[in-house]
């Protein structure tokens, strides 16, 4: 196999296309759309090789005209698609949402019967990317089905929990039938994790708890290194067993929030990378997050870090 020693971040998980509207509204009333990759694993993936790191995906497309234009734009955009399998059985998903600024945004996934993002196998696995990888970034969503599910969890026996391997929590309820799997499968992830990110409805589901410092304490507890709780309006939250961090949020006018976390996620990935303490991270991330929100879409949205330092440059 190659050497994959150079690979900054390595993700897993859901690739499709966002539909998004070009106007503000419900659905049946929009006239016109845009057309941009996504799905969280693929925009953090994306934000990441905004900041000049090597960054790849695992992922799958559909053998359609949807999965060619994703294969492109990864590429594109600075993501190394080479483990992105394309699926002969199901379609590419597409996801659509409505813009309701500054705080409501539905989304609605058209993922059945099933997305080929969650047909990723152990076999399919390249075990030296996954050793190699400076951050390996991997989410709940990942572990709500077979095979995906069997094959995280061989990436994660793979990886052995070195360092940087970062559990997104990325709940999203219509994946799961029940919440009781999806907070087994959490605790199963965060045996394997050194990193746990997630906002507050997220830590409810895996570890139980909303209040932030009780949910990075109890993230602390299943073995992870640094917690981090988003807080929305309040900021986020970060914790490992030596200290805690707290930064304000920076505010900006809202145009669409849904990539906000995502860019967070790629921007964290990069502080990590650069070896920043805490607080830097933390601002930087959120600088990012805020100026995708200002943006409708959300993996081209990503900002440089020209861009992020030049707004922590004003004081943010």
């Amino acid at each position: 196999m190659s050497d994959h020693a150079a690979l900054d971040l390595l993700a897993m998980g859901r690739l499709g296309v966002d539909i998004y509207p070009l106007q503000s509204g419900h659905l049946e009333d929009v006239d016109t759309f845009g057309k941009f990759l996504g799905g969280s694993a693929a925009n953090v993936s994306v934000a990441a090789a905004r900041y000049g790191l090597a960054s790849a995906l695992v992922s799958r497309v559909g053998d359609d005209p949807f999965g060619r234009y994703l294969l492109r734009e990864l590429e594109r955009l600075g993501v190394d698609p080479r483990f992105v399998r394309t699926d002969d059985e199901y379609p590419t998903p597409i996801t659509f949402c409505e813009i309701f600024p500054p705080d409501d945004f539905p989304i609605y996934f058209y993922r059945k019967p099933k997305a080929p993002d969650l047909q990723i196998t152990a076999e399919e696995l390249d075990a030296d990317a996954i050793r190699n990888a400076r951050i390996l970034w991997f989410t709940l969503t990942g572990l709500s089905e077979e095979p995906s599910r069997g094959a995280h969890h061989a990436a994660l026996a793979t990886r052995d929990r070195a360092r940087h391997t970062v559990f997104d929590l990325d709940y999203r309820s219509m994946f799961w039938a029940d919440p009781a799997e999806a907070t087994e499968q959490a605790a199963l992830g965060l045996d394997r994790a050194t990193v746990a990110v997630g906002n507050r409805e997220e830590c409810q589901v895996a570890v139980g708890e909303t209040e932030p410092i009780r949910a990075a304490d109890a993230l602390l507890e299943r073995g992870v290194e640094l917690a981090i709780v988003k807080q929305g309006p309040k900021g986020v939250l970060a914790k490992t067993r030596e200290e805690t961090v707290e930064v304000p949020p920076h505010f900006v006018e809202v145009v669409n929030g849904l990539g906000s976390g995502d860019a967070f996620g790629g921007a964290l990935c990069n502080g990590l990378i650069q070896g920043w303490d805490l607080e830097r991270v933390l601002r930087f991330a959120n600088v990012a997050g805020a100026i995708v929100a200002t943006r409708l879409e959300c993996s081209t949205a990503m900002p440089d870090a020209a861009e992020v330092e030049a707004i922590l440059a004003k004081g943010a």
